[in-house]
């Protein structure tokens, strides 16, 4: 996985956002909390801990789990990121980015919740609601 900057900004043009180590692939996340906050999957690049946000005044935060939260603009309502609390790392909408040429769909995690009223036909590397908790939620 190779790794390179990107830029991007919110709907309003008051934050933008600069990933220094954004990752060449992308992911999809079925979750009910992601389909609450986005109307559907959410399709993210990992991002790593380098991140830069400006407009930071612009910036809210909803702390949506014990180990994550999720930003957003204030003024226009894009979805920023989901971050994690501990690491500080970011994983960003796609559709932030002024380029997301070259980006590769390979994974897909809650695959158990995803509606059946939709599919995507690439080859993703999947993994359901326990798989994802037994290899990243922190211990309790």
């Amino acid at each position: 996985m190779s790794k390179s900057e990107r830029q991007g900004s919110c709907l309003c043009g008051e934050v933008k956002l600069t990933a220094k180590t954004s990752s060449d692939d992308m992911g999809a996340c079925h979750c009910s909390m992601c389909q609450k906050w986005g109307g559907g999957p959410y399709l993210s690049n990992e991002c790593g801990a380098d991140v830069a946000l400006n407009g930071e005044e612009s910036i809210s935060v909803y702390s949506s789990s014990a180990w994550a939260e999720r930003g957003f603009c204030r003024k226009c309502g894009t979805h920023l990121f989901y971050r994690l609390k501990e690491s500080r790392e970011y994983f960003v909408p796609i559709g932030l980015f002024e380029n997301a040429d070259g980006l590769v769909f390979d994974r897909q995690i809650f695959i158990d919740e995803k509606p059946a009223c939709y599919s995507f036909a690439e080859k993703t590397s999947d993994l359901t609601r326990a798989e994802v908790f037994a290899k990243f939620a922190p211990p309790e």
